[in-house]
């Protein structure tokens, strides 16, 4: 059975403490690693002339990948969807949908992809459709109209 005392670390999983100063024979003596003359040789130099709190400030703050766009997604509903929700003849806005499905922001405006079939007659007012959704609403009898965005009715 192992024990604490017995426990050992695993070889090179510890390095040794660079000792620097130490004369010649050392490896690290005469100008200890400093290189010679200059600021950086001399005690007390390295610092300075470097705006290191800023540095400290890039350095610590976290790096987002990827690309955010500048532009707002609207809201999107399917025809699928449309079908289920509405009745035959029905008068679809932004606002009813609102009130049938959750939107992730309310303000950004309603597009209408064509995703599964509409055979439904409905007059849909978004603000904006994809070809084929504008396609597939006017093949089931509807009217596609887009209404600017900003106005929910």
């Amino acid at each position: 059975m192992i024990q604490l005392h017995a426990l050992k670390f695993k070889i090179g999983s510890r390095k040794k403490k660079k000792i620097i100063g130490r004369g010649d024979s050392s490896g690290h003596g005469s100008y200890s690693g400093r290189g010679q003359k200059g600021q950086k040789s001399r005690s007390g130099g390295g610092k300075g002339l470097k705006r290191l709190g800023m540095r400290l400030l890039v350095a610590q703050t976290p790096k987002l990948g990827g690309f955010q766009s500048l532009q707002k997604t609207m809201n999107v509903v399917s025809t699928q969807e449309l079908g289920t929700m509405f009745k035959d003849g029905d008068a679809v806005t932004p606002r009813a949908v609102e009130l049938r499905k959750t939107l992730s922001n309310k303000n950004r405006g309603l597009k209408v992809l064509a995703k599964g079939k509409l055979e439904k007659k409905l007059e849909v007012r978004a603000h904006d459709f994809s070809i084929a959704a504008r396609k597939a609403i006017t093949e089931a009898g509807g009217k596609a109209i887009v209404i600017p965005v900003g106005k929910n009715r």
